[in-house]
């Protein structure tokens, strides 16, 4: 693999060595503070069309699995290490790091200083960069960069294209995920607490959820800006105070904004599997995996019915909301955990107390 070179927009560039696929990548860069996870990293759609570089210098040691993916494809749109270990060392490894972003079309790099690379986005902001040959000019990048639009409305190229659901089951609950790009552990979450798993694409209407007659409705996590997205938050409107509703990462932001409050686009984002958050009912800390661009505005829940229940330690973010009349909560963080801590895995089983109560009461 010939050398390649990552221009930023700002006119910072790197040269180091390439794997995966040969060719060019033009995206967003955000960088990942995980220590271990990539293959959950490279297959979850919240990181589609984005560049990711990761903090932790020895990256594919342990190879990819069968069993480890959050989805049945890839969704980065390039991937930068410090250190590319192309022999992994795991028993349950069937391909490596570099053959798996062959397959799927994504050009990585390894070879450069990701620290100074994640500096600059901590001080600057996440910005686009291309990844291209090492001969390309700083010049020739910054201009294809500054030629090029962003991407949007993300969600239409990662929600599922057709409604699917599991075999007839006599399990108690029927759980609808509206697919904003869902991860497979939600669902493996939801399945392990005998929920029957109806999933829909994202801009399903109302009527046709509750054609399954939905114990709860979950707004799964996704990629991109939530105010692209107002067909979602009409429906949240309409599901309110009708169905139980849980919502993680972009669909904690619908929520907010299906109530009335606004979110804006961070500076460089939370990304890691290290964030401390504080739940402010119960006053415990959980250690939270998160991956986002967007926060909801703190100074926005003011007169809304949206009550602040989870607080992030480093920078006081919103990290989690409830209208407890509607049985309607989020989360900003990832509680299915993968990869990452288990602190959080309680929102699951407090999703299926919400469902109970509402059953009790129709007794």
């Amino acid at each position: 693999m010939p050398e390649k070179k990552i221009i930023f927009e700002n006119g910072e560039s790197f040269v180091g060595e390439g794997f995966g696929a040969n060719k060019d990548a033009l995206f967003r860069v955000v960088f990942n503070t995980s220590v271990v996870g990539y293959q959950e990293i490279l297959s979850d759609p919240s990181y589609y069309a984005q560049i990711v570089c990761m903090t932790y210098p020895l990256i594919g040691n342990y190879g990819l699995t069968d069993d480890d993916y959050e989805n049945s494809k890839l969704f980065v749109g390039g991937f930068i290490v410090r250190e590319h270990n192309d022999k992994p060392s795991n028993y349950r490894s069937v391909k490596t790091l570099d053959e798996v972003l062959e397959e799927y079309e994504i050009p990585g790099v390894f070879g450069v200083d990701t620290r100074k690379i994640t500096r600059m986005l901590r001080d600057e902001g996440n910005m686009r960069a291309l990844i291209t040959s090492s001969d390309v000019s700083v010049g020739t990048g910054v201009s294809k960069i500054k030629n090029k639009p962003e991407l949007k409305s993300l969600v239409k190229m990662v929600t599922c294209k057709k409604i699917w659901q599991q075999k007839k089951s006599s399990f108690k609950y029927t759980i609808v995920v509206l697919d904003c790009g869902t991860k497979f552990n939600i669902i493996r979450m939801l399945q392990k607490r005998r929920c029957k798993v109806v999933v829909v694409p994202y801009n399903t209407e109302f009527q046709e959820i509750f054609l399954f007659k939905p114990n709860g409705v979950l707004i799964s996590n996704g990629p991109g800006d939530p105010r692209d997205l107002p067909e979602v938050v009409r429906t949240i409107k309409k599901l309110q105070g009708k169905v139980c509703i849980f919502g993680i990462c972009l669909g904690h932001q619908l929520i907010a904004l299906a109530n009335g409050a606004k979110v804006y686009e961070m500076k460089f984002g939370h990304r890691g599997s290290n964030h401390p958050v504080r739940n402010l009912i119960t006053k415990k800390i959980e250690i939270t995996s998160q991956n986002h661009s967007y926060s909801v505005d703190k100074s926005s829940l003011i007169n809304t019915r949206l009550e602040l229940t989870h607080e992030n330690l480093l920078d006081n973010e919103v990290e989690g909301l409830r209208i407890t009349k509607d049985n309607i909560f989020s989360v900003q963080y990832h509680p299915e955990h993968a990869p990452g801590p288990h602190d959080s895995e309680y929102l699951f089983d407090e999703f299926k107390r919400n469902m109970d109560r509402v059953l009790l009461k129709k007794e």
